[in-house]
């Protein structure tokens, strides 16, 4: 079935499990190749199925449509732009751009460092392919390294082999850490005017990044120094300790540490004040704005921030909602929106 939505918002109504997330985790993987919810491709297929398919047409503002394609099976990922096959993900990723907002988002304060990391990774990747296929080189040595380590042996080759690793490692490493930290500030400081907004100007946000490298300049010099110091305690732990894949970032309200001091109302209104400033971010680097993923928390919202919702992404984005029922939900928002029905994975149009 080809369904078209062409108003600014969709709402997309029903029970739990009738396949409302994954229409919009279609739209995000069209635009990141990957699911929001997990890493693992193959989670992403239908029980009993071999792979999964999204397409989508696409209009761009002042521009032409673009037509894009992904099948995600076991074996791997084939995209298409246009028509014709993408030879590698990278150049497929951030074609169309989107910004996700679901319940499970309270892990980026309150979650694992990797979490974090991963919301970093996806986000960068949509504005600056460089960056992913940095992170893929970083990665695959990363992995060789620790390969390396788990049986290492102290010989002239083992040391030869751990030393030319680690020279490989830097220049990417450099490109991730700066990118990043160049990434949090000025997410910061869209976040922070929003947050403000949305708080009445209650509260202030900030980022912190936690650099496991520690070193006052990113240089090669200086990381290079930092990853022949831990030798000794990589050989014995048998991993790579330091690096990008060991780094965090903190989330903090008006100075104070939000993984422990706010409460969880706190946390839900940072996360949506640095989801909003995602796209605002986005627009600032490519001229174009994302399409919003709400995942089951508008009804998680009060009318107050519901309105401010609406109000900062006014003409601004094409927005999807999934909501098991529209009690709750602020009404110039029903008055403005697409209500469509979601049951058995089938889309009643009518």
């Amino acid at each position: 079935m080809d369904v078209e939505f062409s108003k600014t918002i969709t709402i997309l109504i029903g029970n739990n499990a009738q396949g409302k997330t994954s229409l919009i985790e279609g739209i995000y993987a069209l635009s990141t190749t990957k699911s929001h919810r997990t890493s693992k491709a193959n989670q992403m297929i239908h029980f009993e199925q071999d792979f999964a398919k999204a397409e989508a047409i696409v209009e761009i503002p002042d521009n032409d449509e673009m037509k894009l394609g992904l099948i995600i099976a076991k074996k791997g990922k084939t995209a298409k732009y246009n028509g014709a096959n993408v030879a590698k993900l990278t150049d497929f990723v951030g074609k169309l751009k989107t910004v996700f907002f679901a319940p499970e988002d309270l892990e980026l304060i309150k979650g694992s460092p990797s979490g974090r990391r991963r919301f970093l990774d996806m986000d960068i990747g949509q504005i600056d392919n460089l960056y992913i296929y940095y992170l893929s080189v970083y990665n695959k040595l990363l992995k060789q390294r620790n390969e390396l380590l788990k049986r290492y042996v102290e010989s002239d080759m083992n040391h030869l082999q751990l030393e030319v690793l680690t020279s490989q490692m830097v220049t990417p490493l450099i490109y991730i850490l700066n990118k990043r930290k160049w990434f949090l500030q000025e997410l910061g400081s869209h976040t922070k005017l929003i947050h403000h907004f949305i708080t009445d100007g209650k509260e202030d946000i900030s980022f912190e990044y936690l650099n496991s490298m520690r070193v006052e300049k990113i240089t090669e010099d200086a990381l290079l120094q930092k990853f022949e110091s831990m030798y000794t305690t990589d050989k014995r732990t048998r991993t790579t300790n330091v690096g990008s894949h060991r780094d965090d970032f903190v989330v903090f309200l008006s100075g104070m540490n939000a993984h422990e001091f706010a409460s969880q109302g706190q946390q839900r209104t940072a996360i949506l004040s640095t989801r909003l400033a995602e796209i605002d971010l986005i627009y600032q680097e490519t001229g174009i704005y994302p399409v919003l993923l709400l995942d089951d928390v508008l009804s998680e919202l009060d009318e107050s921030r519901q309105s401010k919702l609406l109000v900062s992404t006014n003409n601004k984005t094409q927005t999807f909602i999934t909501t098991t029922s529209v009690s709750g939900i602020y009404q110039e928002i029903l008055d403005s929106a697409d209500v469509i029905v979601i049951e058995g994975g089938e889309i009643d149009v009518d």
